[in-house]
């Protein structure tokens, strides 16, 4: 337990970052164990809560791979990866767009309205806010998708009057065909047309290692510069490829900076943004 003194240090290291981001937009993206652990869920929850009561203004991306995919083994259906990317035919689509919508973007805007009425849960279909097409062209029967155009006037109406959008990462083409679409891709998309001060992924691992088996390797800082030279000679590698992706080509059209955070470090959020050290890695142009 902290005394006294020890807590008001805490509240006068954290004054400067809250005066600098103060009115700034952060897009968290939200996923891994802090999605599926309810301790971890609540804590995430918190710091939601605390970054919009001090005046930044969030916005919150999610996707829920492992709660879709417990919703279609229910329904005999086995779920399909290519590159760790999940297939998505006709009838795993309806699964999608059921959990995602449905079932995870409710729980979460159920749990920051405990307090004060404050989340607005969302899809890219409401006000297209998302238009998407094919990730796949060539592929018949396939419904995973890309963004191809962002409308944030939905998602400034909200934050102008002190809402908190909870965006699910599914959106529809122009004919009307739903997609299910990478929620880091999404939230890095959102980030970008938003011209946001921060993006940050919430991850199971701290962030960027230089051995991916010993977190005293973490890099707590790169650039753009940096990151590719990592990809290159392979120590970035599999999942956390599209993940820094996703950085790159947010810090590369509007967005500041751009993190990648372990979400299973109780008040992850608050660590990374309201302290000098943060916790994982931070990349920048």
């Amino acid at each position: 337990m902290l005394n006294n003194l020890e807590r008001a240090q805490v509240l006068s290291d954290a004054l400067p970052f809250i005066q600098r981001f103060y009115g700034r937009t952060i897009v968290v993206k939200y996923g891994g164990a802090a999605m599926k652990n309810l301790q971890l869920k609540s804590k995430v929850i918190e710091d939601i809560l605390f970054l919009s009561y001090i005046g930044i203004r969030i916005v919150i991306v999610h996707g829920g791979g492992p709660m879709i995919n417990h919703w279609l083994k229910k329904i005999d259906i086995e779920p399909k990866f290519l590159d760790g990317i999940r297939i998505t035919d006709k009838a795993t689509m309806e699964v999608v767009e059921m959990v995602l919508v449905g079932k995870v973007n409710k729980d979460l805007v159920t749990l920051l309205n405990r307090s004060s009425p404050i989340a607005v849960g969302l899809s890219g279909k409401d006000a297209k806010l998302i238009t998407a097409s094919s990730l796949f062209v060539n592929q018949v029967d396939n419904y995973t998708g890309k963004v191809e155009q962002v409308n944030v006037k939905i998602i400034d109406l909200l934050l102008d009057q002190g809402y908190i959008p909870v965006i699910a990462s599914v959106a529809a083409d122009l004919n009307g065909q739903a997609y299910n679409i990478n929620a880091d891709t999404v939230a890095g998309s959102i980030a970008e047309y938003l011209h946001a001060e921060k993006l940050i992924l919430l991850t199971d691992t701290p962030g960027i290692m230089t051995d991916i088996s010993c977190p005293s390797t973490l890099i707590k800082y790169l650039n753009i510069q940096e990151a590719e030279r990592l990809k290159k000679e392979q120590v970035i590698l599999g999942g956390m490829i599209p993940k820094v992706d996703c950085c790159i080509k947010a810090l590369r059209n509007n967005v500041n900076a751009a993190h990648i955070i372990n979400g299973s470090v109780e008040h992850a959020l608050l660590l990374e943004i309201l302290t000098s050290d943060g916790i994982g890695s931070m990349l920048i142009a």
